[in-house]
């Protein structure tokens, strides 16, 4: 079975060993697929055990055991990874699709902090997008002609 962050890669070479909680994640992009992953099987320990306490929201667990039915997540593109803070701060810049009552899509460049051994999640902005700017979902049309609609 292929992974569902997108990566072509079996499951189990590729975010089942991160989430399996054999192995922590190496990098920011490795553990930006996990958490995706976690929200589509509804993963609520390994969201909260990947998301730095400074910022965790309480009760997120929960709250997702409560959501299962939801959301429905379609795809992840991963469009840029960075670091700074001489290795210690990465940047990941994605794009994910999902379907709630309506199609939607989160568009966000993710900030990772490594700390204690591991890489936790703090926080993320959401990137200007302008109707005429190329859909960052890699299709090659206009915002406003896509995603964007």
């Amino acid at each position: 079975m292929l992974c569902p962050c997108c990566s072509g890669v079996e499951y189990s070479l590729c975010c089942g060993r991160w989430l399996s909680e054999l192995l922590l994640p190496p990098d920011p992009t490795a553990l930006m697929r996990s958490r995706y992953v976690a929200y589509v099987q509804n993963h609520g320990e390994w969201l909260e055990q990947t998301w730095h306490p400074s910022s965790r929201p309480a009760g997120l667990a929960l709250h997702l055991a409560q959501n299962t039915d939801a959301i429905r997540w379609q795809g992840l593109t991963i469009l840029s990874n960075e670091w700074a803070n001489n290795g210690n701060t990465g940047y990941v810049t994605y794009f994910a699709r999902y379907t709630d009552t309506r199609p939607g899509f989160i568009y966000e460049r993710s900030r990772f902090v490594y700390e204690d051994g591991r890489w936790y999640y703090v926080d993320g902005t959401f990137p200007a997008l302008r109707r005429n700017d190329r859909c960052p979902c890699g299709s090659g049309k206009k915002n406003k002609k896509c995603c964007g609609q």
